[in-house]
C-alpha cells in the first residue's frame, strides 16, 4: 500500500503538529514494511524538505497556508473531488494521512485524519480569528468524512466525543513517542558548552515551549515568586508565540529581570543537555493534546512537576507532581518542597526515566500501520 502523509506542518516548522508529522514519518520510513510513503505538502516554495523526506516520493503542491486552507473548505461545501492533487504522483495513492487539521476532499481515497487537540474550542483566545473560523466550521466535517481517526491522547478522544457526540468513523488512540536523543547527559564538556550557550545559572527551574496565554507562565513566574527560592533561577526555553506581553510584564512587575532567563528558542539538538542540567521541570499548561515536552524531560532524568488536567496526568503517569494550573500557591509549595528534598528530586527522576520508556515513535509507527491496514482493508 502507498500511504501519502501530509508533512506540511513538518517541512514549514510548525511546533506540536509539525513535530508529531516529523517525527512519525520518519519512524514509519525506518521500519521494515511492505508498505510505501509520500510526502504531501503545500507552499513547495518555502518547504524545507530535509533527509530522509528528500528521499520519498514528492507530492507538493503551489498554494500557500490560506489558499490551501480556502480550496479545501470549497471542495468539502461543494462536494468537489480533490483527487487530481495526486496526479503528479509517481505511484497511486491507496491512503491519504492528513497530519496537519486538515482534510482534502477524496471521496475515493480513503483517509486517516490526526487530531491533536480542540484548544480553538477550549482556548478560542489562543487562536487566531480566522484559524479559530475555519477550525469551528471544518472539523466536525473533517471528523465526519475520514475513513479513520487516529487521537494522540485519551483526554484528546473524550474531547472529541464530548464535542461531538459518537462518531461512526472508527478511532484509536495512538500516543506519539519521544526520540532517543532525550536521555541522561553525561558529558561534561557538552554541558559546560551549553550551559555557556544560554548563560545557564548553577541552580534553575526549567520551562520549555512557546511563550503564549495556554500556557500559564505567568502563574508559573508568580509562583516561583512566591516560592522564594535563595540562589535558584527560573530559565523559560522557547520562542515568542502570540500574546506574550503579558509573561514579559509579569517578571518587570515582581522585579525579576535578574531572576528569570529566557534563552529565545532552542533546537531540539540542545534540549536533552539543557534538561540534564536544570534541578527541575516545570510544565504549568492550561490544556494539552499530549504533552510532549514532560516525557522529554523524563527521559533525561530530570524531575518534572506538571498540570493536573487534559493529558497530562496520562502522560505523567505518578512520575510527577501534578499541581491545577490555577493553583498559584500550591505550584510554589510544590517547588519549594521539590528543590528542598535531594532525596524526592532523585525518586522523581527514577520514575520519570521508567514512565518515558513506555513511550517511542517505533511503537506509534506500528501501531499507526496497523490502523492503515484496518482503515484501508
Amino acid at each position: 500500500m502507498n500511504v501519502c502523509i501530509d508533512l506540511s506542518p513538518a517541512v514549514h516548522g510548525r511546533a506540536g503538529l509539525g513535530r508529531l508529522a516529523h517525527e512519525l514519518t520518519a519512524a514509519l520510513l525506518a521500519l521494515e514494511s511492505e508498505h510505501s510513503f509520500s510526502a504531501f505538502y503545500n507552499a513547495a516554495a518555502t518547504a524545507q524538505v530535509v533527509s530522509p523526506f528528500d528521499e520519498m516520493d514528492q507530492i507538493p503542491i503551489r498554494l500557500a497556508d490560506k489558499p490551501w486552507r480556502l480550496d479545501v473548505l470549497l471542495a468539502h461545501l461543494l462536494r468537489h473531488s480533490q483527487e487530481k492533487l495526486f496526479t503528479s504522483a509517481a505511484r497511486p495513492v491507496e491512503l491519504f494521512h492528513a497530519t496537519d487539521h486538515l482534510l482534502p476532499c477524496l471521496p475515493q481515497t480513503p483517509t486517516v485524519f490526526t487530531l491533536g487537540d480542540l484548544t480553538f474550542l477550549s482556548h478560542a483566545q489562543t487562536h487566531a480569528r480566522l484559524n479559530r473560523t475555519f477550525l469551528r466550521l471544518m472539523m466536525p466535517i473533517f471528523l465526519r468524512r475520514a475513513s479513520g481517526i487516529i487521537t494522540i491522547s485519551v483526554s484528546t478522544q473524550r474531547d472529541m466525543e464530548a464535542q461531538y457526540g459518537p462518531l461512526t468513523t472508527p478511532s484509536a488512540v495512538i500516543y506519539p513517542g519521544i526520540h532517543s536523543r532525550f536521555r541522561p547527559v553525561r558529558d561534561e564538556n557538552l554541558l559546560a558548552a551549553i550551559r555557556a550557550r544560554y548563560q545557564l545559572p548553577a541552580r534553575f527551574i526549567l520551562y520549555v515551549g512557546t511563550i503564549e496565554p495556554r500556557k500559564n507562565l505567568p502563574v508559573l513566574i508568580r509562583a516561583f515568586h512566591q516560592a522564594d527560592l535563595a540562589g535558584v533561577k527560573l530559565v523559560i526555553g522557547g520562542k515568542k508565540g502570540w500574546m506574550y506581553e503579558e509573561t514579559f510584564a509579569q517578571v518587570q512587575a515582581l522585579s525579576l529581570e535578574d531572576r528569570v532567563v529566557f534563552t529565545g528558542f532552542i533546537p531540539d539538538g540542545d534540549l536533552p543537555a539543557l534538561f540534564s542540567l536544570a534541578d527541575l521541570f516545570v510544565f504549568p499548561s492550561q490544556y494539552e493534546g499530549f504533552g510532549l515536552p514532560v516525557l522529554e524531560a523524563m527521559a533525561c532524568g530530570t524531575p518534572v512537576i506538571t498540570s493536573n488536567v487534559s493529558s497530562l496526568p496520562e502522560v505523567a503517569g505518578d512520575a510527577a507532581l501534578l499541581i491545577a494550573p490555577t493553583d498559584m500557591v500550591g505550584l510554589a509549595e510544590a517547588m519549594r518542597y521539590a528543590m528542598g528534598n535531594t532525596g524526592v528530586r532523585a525518586e522523581m527522576a527514577e520514575k520519570g526515566i521508567a514512565q518515558a520508556a513506555g513511550f517511542s515513535w517505533r511503537r506509534c509507527a506500528l501501531e499507526t500501520v496497523a490502523f492503515y491496514e484496518e482503515i484501508a482493508g
